[in-house]
This record gives C-alpha cells, structure tokens and sequence, in this order.
C-alpha cells in the first residue's frame, strides 16, 4: 500500500491509498474554494446524560446530485470534484460539511473505489483489503489528535438509509467522547466481569453464539452470526475469533481473511429478499474501544473491549421497511417482526455459488 497525503483547494487534507507503490499522485485542485466554515458544537443532554452535536452548517451539503455532478467521482477534464486525480484506487478526505470539527472532534469521507456504479459487494478481496488498510490508518492517525476519543469507521448505503450521494463510499468519526453505545457496552463489561470473577462478557456472547443456529457464515480468523435480541430484521455481527479492541489489533492472518467474509457477508444480503429486488439498505458500523481513558468503568481496559463490525438492514421484508417509532424512538426499546434464527437461516440459504 502507498499512502500520498495533499491538501484540496480550501486547505482540507485528503489522502490517497493505493494498490501500487510507484503510483504518482501529484493532481491539484482547480477548483476556486473558500476556506470552509462550520460550526460544530457537543452539546449534553442534562437529563439522558449523552452528546449531540450541533450542526447548523450542514443544512447547505449537496442532495442528490445528478451523476454527472458527483463531487467523489473522480476529477475528469474541466468535471472538477473533490478528488483532483482522474482515477484513484481508495481515496479518504475531510468532510466539507461536518457534524464534528476542530475542539469538537473530525469527520472524513471514505471513497471506495472510482467507479460510481459499484457498491462495496463489487470489490475484489484485493481492493476491500485496501480499504481495511485505509480504516486502520485513519483509526491510528486519528486517535492521536487530543481532541478524539473514539474513532467510528462506517457505510450507509442506499436512499432509505439517508444517503445523499449515490457513489460508493462510507464516512469515519472521531468522537471527543465516549459514545453512548459504547459506554453502554463497557458498562456491560464491567458488571459480568465483576459478577463472574473476571470472565470476558464479549468471550463468553462469542462462545455461545460459535456452532450455534444463528451463525451464518464461518472462517479461521472471522465468524458472523446473528445475535440473541437483534434490534433489526436482519442484523449480523462480525467478529474476529481472537480478541482484540480495535482495527490496529487485528494480526496479518485475520486482514488476509477479513475481504472475503465481508464480502461474502454483503452479497448475501443483496439476497435477502429475492431476485429482482432493489439492493438492499444497509448499515455497516466497526465498533472499537475508545482511545480515552476509562476510569468511569470501573475494573475494565481497553483489551476489554472486542473489536467487531455490525451490519443490518431496516428492510423487514419486500417493499417494507422496519421504522423506529413510538417504542424505539421514545423508549429506546425495539420490537423485532423477524426473529434472530429465522434470519440467521434465510442468510444461510443464500450464500453464493
């Protein structure tokens, strides 16, 4: 992999990652940009306790562009974009419109691939490797930075989800705090350790969930499976079998693995629901310990933590969609119509040929 870093027009940084090492990336940026202004602020929430970030900038970022105007296309005769090459390979740069800046944290883009007609499922395991590469540097680079304490790499995909650009690409995160999820899960961590003398909660959910009917595909290094209480009508979460707490843990025999059962994980969902079907929305979320310091969990590290991706769909079947409405978005307590190992099932019946 070779990593070229440069800076667009307005003085955000963007990096290249490519396949090749004698690659030349030395493009600029035509284009006539002022300096971008935002206005990102954390507020907390004195009640619940958690963050939100406010973010009145943002109500002026591109909404569904026409193709021809696609700004992570790459740049081609006087079509001016965000990438100032012709052609690139994984490209990751900083958002022109962030929920999260300066003191209040940083938000990249991540391009996947030049093509704006594929998806992620069209990689080749060589360029979905090369995009786990790119994941792992940002997470290092970015957890440096002193105002980041957690680094969130994901994809949204499709218009149900919220997408606003059509091209291939996903979006990482640096939080200036612990999110609420995460602190959740270390609270978990942190009872059954103490309740079981020191067991591992994500081991013993790992050594239940291995052989089990909700396991929908297997490898050496890797195993997903659909959880007990999934939220969502299809929902699996990717584990490395070892533990480690973040995308920098993980050794040289899990990334070799990890394109092919990701890949493989993604094409069956795009079967999900049958042939002809539009492809399916999705969410794809890498959760890692965060880089702060954790005293409020009292008796767990950061090696406590398990490294693990979630990837669901709120599609709950042909045509219809799985809403949050009054039990989830006003009580956070989610109702399931398809159960976990009915689910677990239909993503084993579609597995590739």
């Amino acid at each position: 992999m070779k990593k070229t870093s440069t800076r667009l027009a307005d003085g955000r940084e963007l990096i290249y990652y490519d396949q090749r090492d004698d690659t030349v990336r030395d493009a600029v940026d035509r284009r006539p940009l002022e300096p971008t202004v935002t206005t990102s602020e954390v507020r907390q929430d004195p009640l619940l306790g958690d963050s939100v970030a406010i973010a009145s900038h943002r109500q002026g970022r591109i909404y569904h562009p026409p193709v021809d105007q696609c700004p992570l296309c790459p740049t081609q005769g006087q079509r001016l974009s965000e990438i100032p090459d012709a052609q690139y390979d994984v490209v990751v740069f900083e958002n022109r419109f962030p929920s999260l800046a300066g003191d209040s944290g940083r938000c990249e883009v991540v391009c996947f691939t030049s093509d704006h007609d594929a998806s992620f499922a069209d990689l080749t395991e060589e360029q979905a490797g090369l995009v786990l590469e790119a994941w792992t540097d940002r997470t290092s680079e970015l957890s440096h930075l002193p105002s980041v304490e957690q680094v969130f790499c994901f994809e949204n995909r499709g218009a149900e989800i919220g997408v606003t650009l059509g091209h291939p690409h996903g979006q990482i995160y640096a939080y200036p705090f612990t999110t609420p999820r995460t602190a959740l899960m270390l609270r978990s961590v942190a009872a059954h350790k103490e309740a079981t003398g020191g067991e591992n909660l994500f081991d013993a959910v790992l050594e239940r969930e291995l052989g089990g009917e909700r396991v929908v595909l297997e490898g050496e290094h890797w195993v997903a499976f659909v959880p007990y209480a999934a939220h969502w009508p299809y929902e699996v979460h990717l584990y490395p079998k070892r533990r480690v707490p973040d995308l920098l843990g993980l050794d040289e025999g899990a990334r070799t693995e990890f394109p092919k059962v990701y890949l493989e994980l993604l094409r069956r969902f795009d079967r999900i629901f049958g042939e002809g079907e539009p492809p399916t929305p999705y969410i794809a979320a890498w959760h890692q310990a965060p880089f702060g310091q954790l005293e409020e969990f009292e008796g767990v590290n950061r090696d406590d933590f398990a490294l693990h991706l979630e990837l669901f769909t709120i599609r709950r079947t042909s045509g219809k969609l799985k809403f949050l409405a009054g039990s989830e978005s006003g009580m956070n307590v989610f109702i399931n119509d398809v159960p976990p190992e009915r689910a677990a099932q239909r993503l084993r019946e579609v597995a590739s040929s």
